[in-house]
């Protein structure tokens, strides 16, 4: 009896690994798997950003990137360009109607269409309490970190039926773990987390997923007044099993396989990328 299971058990393992080569040898090759589809990115032209546009780019689609400022731009498309990406830019304050208009405008011109939208652009004017923030700066952080992605969802939603894509929403583990430091920043950033389950509610009969990136502690600029302060990273790395910063990489991997076929089930869901899990 016991050879039988062993063969048995062994024949499973064979039918098995042959199925996965079999797999392997006819999967599409996946830098060419989101062929002829259109992504659009907000806050693009470095750190997380950069490296999402940069990522789309290199699994297939053209990126349509963006920033606040025009050197930016062009210093990010001429060197994505420069790696035989197809890309193209343009200046986009996200909080401002005209902007975002001239940011649909420019993904159009690529097919007429728009399958994918990364909400990364975000602002942190204040280092401070919450309690302490004058209603200008409230305003100035709800408006472009949360505001803004609905709005320009809603602009370019016309142009993202019928096509099976996705919205990627950024967010921060600001959102799960707050630090005073950062205030309002991190109650724009939990909302994100809601708009997320509503969008993907709202979006499903449209056959449009969407989903929401939580980066933990990521070496970028935006973040530098926080990983650069060693007393702040000394207290935040208890949480880490994995004990380093983060970088803009290890975020562009899974928004490339969120806007895949591979995930083409996932919806609502807030991914954490942080180096520990800050869930049950």
């Amino acid at each position: 009896m016991l050879p039988a299971v062993i063969w048995g058990h062994w024949g499973l393992f064979y039918t098995s690994a042959r199925h996965s080569v079999r797999m392997s040898s006819t999967r599409v090759d996946w830098k060419g798997m989101l062929a002829n589809r259109v992504a659009v990115v907000t806050g693009s032209t470095s750190g997380i950003g950069f490296s999402v546009a940069r990522r789309l780019a290199q699994d297939g689609a053209h990126v349509v990137i963006s920033s606040r400022k025009q050197q930016n731009v062009d210093r990010a498309v001429g060197e994505l360009r420069g790696e035989g990406l197809s890309v193209t830019g343009t200046v986009c304050h996200v909080e401002k109607t005209e902007d975002r208009e001239r940011l649909v405008a420019k993904a159009l011109e690529h097919c007429g269409a728009v399958d994918f939208l990364v909400c990364n652009a975000a602002v942190n004017p204040l280092v401070g309490s919450t309690l302490g923030t004058s209603e200008q700066i409230w305003d100035k952080i709800l408006s472009v970190n949360l505001k803004s992605p609905a709005l320009l969802l809603s602009q370019l939603l016309p142009y993202m039926e019928k096509r099976r894509g996705a919205v990627i929403l950024v967010s921060s583990i600001a959102a799960y773990i707050p630090k005073v430091e950062l205030g309002v920043y991190n109650i724009s950033k939990t909302a994100l987390l809601g708009l997320t389950r509503t969008l993907a509610l709202e979006l499903a009969p449209k056959d449009i997923r969407v989903n929401c990136l939580v980066p933990g502690m990521i070496k970028t600029d935006f973040s530098k007044v926080l990983h650069a302060n060693e007393a702040f990273w000394n207290s935040f790395s208890e949480h880490h099993q994995l004990q380093r910063i983060g970088k803009p990489e290890d975020c562009a991997g899974i928004v490339s396989f969120l806007c895949s076929p591979d995930a083409s089930y996932i919806t609502g869901e807030n991914i954490v990328v942080a180096g520990f899990s800050s869930r049950l």
